[in-house]
């Protein structure tokens, strides 16, 4: 009877992540067409092309910075707003940027970043108030320096919430005696946060970061919709979507 309940949840599995995890490796050792066995050509092509390097050191800035800032700065704002008055009002805040598309975030700040000439009218908010202090605009998008890190600051400002309220509910689950009897200890407030809280936590953070490992894997409309893999910003995501545009261009031409 157990095997009968578990049978269409493997079969649900065997049949959308087993098999097409299997049926890409094979792929992979295939031609473009999968008409002919190339062997190892792929992964030699891809990890000497400068193009899908360059995307696969995005994606280890996006895993390490993306995951590492959201889950704190998540950590962060749980602890502080648990201690606020209006502490509702504050999460509700600070999780307003989750339910919005990662698309529409990404069109918002793409305004945001805008980028006008030095000596003309700047539309985008971030050189509007640069300007305002005398300093030159900045091309956060096209520069090189910038252009990662505005990126992958865009997806950290749509995770924070989330890691935040799921942070919280964790927090809201610690004994305030266990916090009281560390405070007459002589226990400050940051060797509270540090020695009790923190490792009674972390089992939400370790849950939490994985969920951020593997948005930062599938990292695609932020990069698409705001530069499109231009400047030096593409992604394992982007690339694998451009691979794919002359493939489906041959397709059409042939049916």
């Amino acid at each position: 009877r157990p095997y009968f309940w578990a049978l269409p949840a493997v079969g649900f599995a065997t049949i959308f992540m087993i098999y097409p995890l299997i049926r890409t490796v094979i792929i992979s050792f295939r031609n473009s067409a999968d008409t002919e066995w190339v062997g190892w050509a792929n992964y030699q092509y891809f990890f000497t092309f400068p193009d899908t390097l360059t995307s696969l050191r995005n994606s280890l800035l996006w895993l390490v910075f993306y995951t590492f800032f959201a889950v704190f700065f998540g950590l962060i704002i749980a602890i502080l707003v648990d201690r606020v008055r209006y502490e509702t009002l504050a999460k509700i805040a600070i999780f307003l940027p989750v339910p919005i598309s990662a698309v529409a975030a990404s069109i918002i700040w793409k305004f945001m970043f805008d980028y006008q000439p030095p000596g003309t009218p700047q539309t985008g908010t971030l050189n509007a108030l640069l300007g305002v202090v005398g300093h030159d605009p900045v091309a956060w998008l096209v520069n090189s320096t910038t252009n990662n890190a505005a990126l992958i600051f865009v997806g950290i400002w749509t995770a924070t919430g989330f890691c935040m309220v799921i942070i919280s509910a964790s927090l809201k689950a610690i004994s305030g005696e266990v916090l009281e009897a560390a405070r007459i200890d002589g226990a400050n407030e940051f060797q509270i946060v540090r020695l009790i809280v923190t490792p009674l936590l972390w089992p939400t953070i370790t849950v939490v970061g994985t969920t951020m490992l593997v948005n930062a894997l599938k990292t695609f409309d932020i990069v698409y919709v705001m530069t499109n893999g231009a400047y030096n910003t593409d992604v394992i995501a982007t690339q694998m979507f451009n691979q794919l545009q002359p493939i489906h261009a041959r397709h059409r031409n042939v049916a």
